[in-house]
């Protein structure tokens, strides 16, 4: 059966494989991709029917000229185009030209008075207070101003330093540039702030109280929520490892499946009560010290690392493809079932997860084999990207051994 839409989505990384293999999945539907570089997820896939290249989509005056060329091109009649971003910046473009897109697409993504509210930490945090969402201790600094000194207050060390805009932060390329940095004193967080001031950094930086505790501790949830406002998804999964290279500290390489009723209804509960439509990703830590999960931050999309939602037999394309193409009414579902999401080998696992309790249990679910690495897609059959992948976890193995955080 021919389907009625077709999906393009915005962007070659992982998040657009994640994507682009959920929409083949459901519907055997191969998507196009629209990317401003060729990347290794995508390159060699067999998955996408295309891949738009365009060297100024990063732009955000060249951005729904873009679009608008792809939609011409690929318009059928009788189909949908359904847009997916896989970026912040790239659904920030979006929804800033939401009246213009939707001349050619169909999308659902929150409005642009809410993104700023979501996305501007000190905005966001005031939210969670409103809204009774538990978020670690946490101090600005502007770094428009040089820092001369810090008063951490009542906070403890170690502190947690991180760019408030990251749209902006992600385009920025200077020595010593790390996703997040940790100080362990008063110099340490004075000298991150110069860092960022000299490189040209304008925004506010977010000093956090660092949450003790290993990967376990942290926590993903994904949610979505239809153009009427009705949660439709919740997920929840508990990390195992992240990522622990400085560039890309906090992307989550292993993710247990998990189910809290409590923790789920409270997500669901506070995306109602701002009036979130569409994906949200939310980044959380498990604090011992008081027995509260505490939001660092919401994606407004869907993460690399949710495609573990799609394994569990809800398929993210699937939710999208009901309210924004058939405009279905979905019951809505709290995910449950046992599944182990991984991007890196058997071997890191094995190596590198120091809860042994959780390491047991991905111990389990390998032998049950309740786990797997979406990027070797079985449906997926080109050589090159075959040997991309197998050097990619060879050097994962290395990278978990050199690095730690």
């Amino acid at each position: 059966m021919s389907e009625n839409f077709i999906p393009i989505i915005v962007g070659t990384d992982m998040n657009a494989y994640n994507m682009a293999i959920s929409f083949h999945e459901e519907y055997g539907i191969r998507p196009i991709l629209v990317g401003q570089q060729p990347l290794s997820f995508t390159k060699f896939s067999n998955i996408p029917q295309t891949i738009e290249y365009f060297d100024r989509l990063h732009d955000s005056q060249q951005f729904p000229e873009i679009l608008k060329q792809v939609a011409e091109k690929y318009q059928q009649p009788g189909k949908k185009l359904l847009l997916v971003g896989t970026s912040d910046m790239y659904v920030r473009y979006i929804v800033e030209n939401a009246d213009f897109l939707r001349k050619f697409y169909v999308f659902n993504y929150p409005s642009l008075k809410l993104i700023d509210q979501v996305q501007v930490k000190a905005n966001f945090y005031q939210l969670c207070a409103e809204h009774g969402v538990d978020y670690p201790a946490t101090a600005f600094f502007d770094c428009k101003n040089e820092a001369a000194t810090f008063d951490s207050g009542t906070m403890r060390y170690p502190l947690i330093i991180k760019p408030s805009d990251v749209i902006d932060y992600f385009n920025m390329h200077f020595d010593g540039k790390e996703k997040v940095y940790r100080a362990e004193n008063q110099e340490q967080v004075v000298a991150v702030l110069q860092l960022l001031h000299k490189a040209g950094y304008q925004h506010e930086a977010i000093i956090q109280e660092f949450i003790p505790g290993d990967d376990t501790l942290m926590w993903d949830g994904v949610l979505y929520v239809s153009q009427q406002k009705k949660v439709q998804l919740v997920a929840l999964g508990q990390v195992v490892l992240q990522e622990h290279t400085p560039t890309a500290i906090g992307n989550y390489t292993a993710i247990l499946a998990r189910y809290n009723e409590e923790l789920m209804q409270k997500m669901a509960d506070f995306l109602t009560a701002i009036d979130y439509t569409g994906f949200a990703n939310f980044d959380m830590k498990y604090d011992v010290r008081d027995g509260q999960f505490k939001v660092f931050e919401i994606n407004i999309r869907q993460g690399r690392s949710s495609y573990y939602v799609t394994r569990l037999g809800y398929n993210l394309a699937r939710y999208l493809v009901d309210d924004c193409v058939k405009g279905i009414d979905v019951k809505p579902v709290f995910a449950r079932g046992e599944y182990l999401f991984s991007v890196v080998p058997k071997k890191v696992l094995k190596e590198q997860v120091e809860n042994p309790e959780i390491a047991a249990e991905c111990q389990r679910l390998i032998r049950e084999k309740k786990w797997g690495n979406p990027l070797f897609y079985k449906k997926d059959h080109h050589l090159k990207r075959k040997l991309y992948l197998f050097a990619r976890q060879a050097n994962y193995v290395k990278k978990y051994r050199t690095h730690s955080w």
